[in-house]
């Protein structure tokens, strides 16, 4: 398989504060990669990191051998869009909906190329087939939802866009076991069309048969593979 993402010696932060310590891994194409640890060890800022969301950052993120990353120490968010039209979605940690909007308008939020803003509808239908309760959903305001609904339209948003890799923060966060389960169920169904993923999670178990392989950050820095890591 052929590189997709290739982040090197990356450090990243907010103001004074560094998250980030040299982090170096590859995704390649098609790959499923389990990002494990505590929150406030940097999943979540390795993927805003990628998306150009940091308050600053220095070292390579390449993806499909072009440089996103490098040194930026102003303008969080200004490159942002050029990058989700090179193919990278992210779901947010959370719910990151806006709740007076449908969940069919929600859904269109996400259609953001031109590609997939002609194709919507399309789109639409096929993530209500990953997630069957949204198709009888559809007109109601996201903000009305239980947690496991808004959680599955929020990972819909980010699969309208015509995207070859995506950054899955945290899917389980704060959902009971079973919707967890169905969640990632509907991931991994996503995956197996040769999308490349990175998934953030706390749970060991819930990716356990999900991912290719798992890696551990803790205080910032990778870990190598879970089976090797302690997460405390």
């Amino acid at each position: 398989m052929d590189e997709i993402l290739a982040i090197r010696r990356l450090n990243a932060g907010y103001g004074p504060l560094r998250v980030l310590h040299e982090i170096d891994f590859t995704l390649r194409r098609g790959e499923c990669i389990g990002l494990v640890g505590l929150n406030g060890h940097g999943k979540s800022t390795l993927f805003r990191s990628v998306m150009s969301l940091v308050g600053w950052q220095n070292g390579s993120i390449r993806f499909k051998g072009r440089e996103i990353g490098g040194t930026r120490s102003t303008g969080a968010g200004r490159k942002t869009h050029a990058i989700v039209r090179l193919g990278i979605a992210l779901t947010p940690q959370g719910d990151a909906i806006f709740p007076g909007l449908s969940v069919a308008q929600h859904l269109d939020c996400g259609a953001y190329s031109r590609i997939a803003w002609r194709e919507r509808a399309r789109r639409r239908d096929m993530v209500m087939d990953i997630f069957p309760p949204l198709r009888r959903l559809q007109n109601e305001l996201v903000g009305t939802l239980s947690g496991g609904e808004r959680r599955m339209v929020s990972v819909g948003r980010a699969l309208m866009t015509e995207a070859s890799l995506y950054l899955i923060d945290e899917p389980s966060l704060g959902l009971a076991p079973k919707i967890s389960a169905s969640v990632m169920e509907a991931l991994h169904s996503i995956r197996s069309e040769g999308k490349a993923m990175i998934i953030a999670e706390q749970n060991v178990a819930l990716l356990s048969g999900k991912v290719d392989r798992m890696i551990g950050i803790h205080s910032g820095r990778l870990r190598g593979d879970i089976g090797h890591v302690s997460l405390g």
